[in-house]
């Protein structure tokens, strides 16, 4: 969601940093292109203003132009100002999760247009509240006014393992949001998310009807379902509700395309409510928590380690890990633990999604759209060991010019492709011996150059 605006801002700080020292010109000159990038980013022009006016009365000062990083110093002020646009401060990071700190069963609202995602993201959050936070959830569909509305959460709720209300034809809302609520106090389930009906645009009718359900169910969450992709429309959208509603959170939807990423910078600023979760894909699953800290360092090329590694907890299967860990260190592995090991990081998301949370690697963009990673590694890779006989897998030492080619036509790729996968499973488990033949001491002393060919033989100057 971020990329034009991240490539955009390390722009600026490079050039920074070929400064030794910063003069109050340059702060100047880089604040100038700075409120230009947020601007075409989509940011509200008074979120913009009072972002640049944070940073130049924190970065113009003695302390900074003298500092020995000048140029660190000031990617550390807008960092901050970034996490305080978007609703985190000093000490804290901002994380606003689901709050159900109430009698069961608690009911959340989810409001917002139609298209949003707002169904969708229904289902995402009862598969969340089951799973993560072991709640019985009841979902019920408001809307009488789409077709087929109902059954799409239905089918969402099979697909999530959870309950949906039974539909009654003819109900209104406030009929069906009643039943939902008597239900749920007598079969004990500890969440009612109540999905209204949406419109192509805000009117009168639309927030009427949110309202009344609203003072009917007493709702404690009222959570409205945006789409990053429609830029200030979700922000003019949000404070809209906010206004004739009342939100407590906001969830952003498609952050995963090529949204600018002004609407959630502006969000807060504007209605003053808090961005609580992100929905990044079509899966179930693809809703994520949102972290003011961790978007601002994405945002400026830092990374998000941390978000990393959470998602490689939750997808990875940490036994079925350490198999394939033992195996490699033994040096005993094959292609059949290879293709395991693709279908692990394949659990994790696009590889473009998980290389944009490493540090730096907005200066790779070009490289890795240029490589189409999605398209090409994974799947190509899977597919063509998956033409190879079980044998094949095991010895892939036999797999000859003949060979290839059947691998080659019965995995739709080429040869110099079967080829490429063989030379890299080869140049892993070379690697993997030597690292069982240096030991752990001898790799504290050699370092990554003992990994490289040569086992790390300095080369004389």
């Amino acid at each position: 969601m971020f990329e034009a605006l991240s490539s955009r801002l390390t722009g600026v700080f490079d050039k920074l940093r070929r400064r030794g020292a910063l003069s109050e010109s340059d702060v100047n000159d880089a604040l100038r292109e700075v409120r230009v990038a947020l601007l075409e980013a989509d940011v509200a022009l008074p979120v913009v203003k009072d972002l640049t006016a944070k940073v130049r009365e924190r970065a113009v000062g003695q302390e900074v132009i003298r500092s020995v990083s000048p140029a660190q110093q000031v990617v550390k002020i807008v960092h901050d100002a970034l996490v305080e646009a978007l609703g985190g401060g000093e000490g804290d990071d901002g994380r606003r999760g689901l709050d159900l700190n109430a009698p069961a069963p608690v009911p959340v609202l989810m409001v917002g247009l139609q298209g949003s995602g707002k169904t969708t993201t229904a289902g995402k959050i009862a598969l969340r509240l089951k799973t993560r936070e072991r709640k019985k959830v009841l979902l019920a569909s408001l809307d009488v006014h789409r077709p087929a509305a109902q059954l799409q959460l239905a089918q969402l709720a099979e697909r999530a393992g959870v309950t949906s209300l039974p539909i009654v034809p003819g109900q209104g809302p406030l009929e069906i949001a009643a039943r939902a609520m008597d239900v749920a106090r007598r079969e004990l389930y500890d969440v009612v998310i109540l999905d209204t009906a949406g419109r192509l645009a805000i009117d009168e009718a639309l927030m009427a009807e949110a309202a009344a359900v609203k003072a009917a169910t007493r709702p404690h969450e009222t959570l409205l379902v945006v789409d990053a992709m429609t830029g200030q429309d979700a922000v003019n959208t949000a404070k809209a509700f906010q206004e004739k509603v009342g939100v407590t959170g906001i969830v952003m939807t498609r952050v995963d395309g090529d949204a600018r990423g002004g609407a959630a910078l502006s969000m807060r600023a504007v209605t003053g409510a808090p961005i609580k979760l992100l929905g990044a894909g079509e899966k179930l699953d693809a809703l994520e928590d949102f972290h003011p800290d961790r978007i601002a360092g994405r945002i400026l090329g830092m990374g998000d380690i941390v978000s990393l590694v959470e998602k490689a907890a939750e997808t990875i299967d940490r036994d079925e890990a350490e198999k394939l860990a033992a195996k490699m260190q033994k040096g005993q592995w094959d292609l059949e633990d290879y293709a395991a090991q693709l279908k692990q990081i394949g659990k994790m998301g696009s590889l473009s999604g998980i290389l944009s949370m490493l540090p730096g690697i907005g200066r790779m963009k070009e490289q890795i759209e240029k490589a189409n990673l999605d398209q090409t590694i994974l799947k190509r890779q899977a597919a063509i060991i998956s033409s190879m006989t079980p044998q094949e897998r095991r010895r892939p030492e036999i797999i000859k010019a003949s060979r290839k080619r059947r691998i080659a036509a019965g995995s739709g790729t080429s040869v110099q492709e079967v080829n490429r996968l063989l030379k890299q499973f080869d140049d892993m488990s070379a690697m993997m011996k030597r690292v069982n033949k240096l030991g752990q001491k001898g790799l504290m002393r050699g370092g990554l150059a003992a990994l490289l060919p040569g086992g790390g033989r300095q080369r004389p100057y």
